[in-house]
């Protein structure tokens, strides 16, 4: 049973950045992505995303830089005292190096910098939260960042009205007597295909056939875009998350229902409503800002704290989070957050002129 609980580290803080380009999805003007089978005002209302910030130049590494970059100045750290550093992202750089590495230069951290990149998608920022503080256990790294988005894609295309870009930092630390983290996991990779990018790999490499147009659920897509079995991904995600929630709950032996806020990837509001329904959640305590900013895969949690709570959550705040998607892959967190600082939203600019850095 994957089940995980460290003390003794917490959340200094949260930050998020988007780009600052906004795209409607009630004006078909701009949206070449959506499916025949639907129309944009009744995809709106099945998934709740009216809106969502886009980008054709910003990679995942800028807007995570730039939320960095203002987290690490609302906490006022030295960023000599940085000392590790876990990407999390399906929109990588580069093939290789590891985006890790890129970031660790970027932000200006010691070069006795742990750094490590981490392919994970929607559940990513609570299995990557699991790394960085495994990481901070024994107190010889004090100070971490997990740093969690995705954005540009790899190959231009059609672009999937549910998606939008995004990058987050969450700055970790170690702090005797904190309360810390309860963690469960689980896999099951006999959906690998539930939602796959096929071509693009060392599996299906690229060649003049993956940019093929060919329909996928009346959608216009090539093989180096990203693609689901919507009602297999449905199934999953009304079913598992739950299931997940209940047996994290169980096991460490406290009422799930008296965590303040319950945060869910914003996959799908419609699949959302579902999982707080199931759960009896009331739902002022199921905060989702998928309304302006869509499924932005590992960055949605953290988003979603951002967005959503700067303002309204307590001093010390009981958090419940559960990430669930590809791989096919889930994790759930609850931990307590005391003083926690949620930076302001970040609006990143799209680039005027072409540098290696934006």
């Amino acid at each position: 049973m994957a089940f995980l609980e460290f003390k003794n580290v917490r959340i200094a803080g949260i930050s998020a950045g988007v780009p600052k380009k906004i795209l409607s999805n009630l004006n078909p003007d701009t949206n070449d992505g959506f499916s025949s089978e639907y129309s944009p005002e009744d995809f709106v209302k099945t998934t709740g995303v009216e809106e969502r910030r886009v980008s054709d130049k910003l990679c995942t590494s800028d807007l995570c830089y730039y939320a960095a970059e203002q987290l690490i100045s609302d906490l006022k750290w030295n960023k000599e005292e940085i000392e590790a550093l876990v990407f999390v992202s399906q929109t990588a750089d580069y093939i290789l190096p590891c985006t890790s590495c890129i970031l660790q230069y970027r932000l200006g951290l010691s070069k006795d910098c742990y750094a490590t990149d981490c392919t994970l998608g929607c559940s990513g920022w609570v299995y990557g939260l699991s790394q960085v503080v495994s990481l901070l256990l024994n107190g010889t790294i004090k100070k971490a960042l997990l740093l969690c988005g995705d954005a540009k894609k790899r190959a231009a295309g059609p672009r999937d009205p549910l998606f939008g870009a995004a990058g987050t930092a969450t700055a970790v630390e170690y702090q005797e007597g904190a309360p810390g983290f309860q963690f469960h996991f689980g896999t099951d990779g006999s959906g690998y295909d539930a939602i796959i990018t096929p071509d693009g790999g060392s599996r299906n490499q690229v060649s003049p056939k993956s940019f093929e147009l060919e329909e996928i659920e009346g959608k216009q897509m090539h093989r180096m875009q990203t693609r689901m079995k919507g009602m297999d991904v449905f199934s999953f995600g009304i079913t598992t998350p739950p299931k997940s929630i209940k047996r994290l709950a169980e096991h460490y032996g406290f009422n799930y229902m008296d965590s303040d806020y319950l945060i869910l990837h914003q996959a799908n509001m419609k699949m959302n409503n579902m999982i707080a329904k199931k759960l009896k959640f009331p739902p002022e305590k199921v905060p989702s800002c998928m309304l302006h900013f869509g499924n932005t895969s590992s960055a949605s949690i953290p988003l979603t704290i951002v967005t959503e709570l700067r303002e309204k959550r307590k001093s010390t705040t009981k958090f419940l989070c559960c990430g669930f998607g590809v791989g096919l892959s889930w994790g759930t967190v609850a931990f307590e957050a005391k003083d926690m600082i949620i930076s302001e939203l970040v609006e990143v600019e799209e680039p005027t002129e072409k540098s290696q850095w934006v």
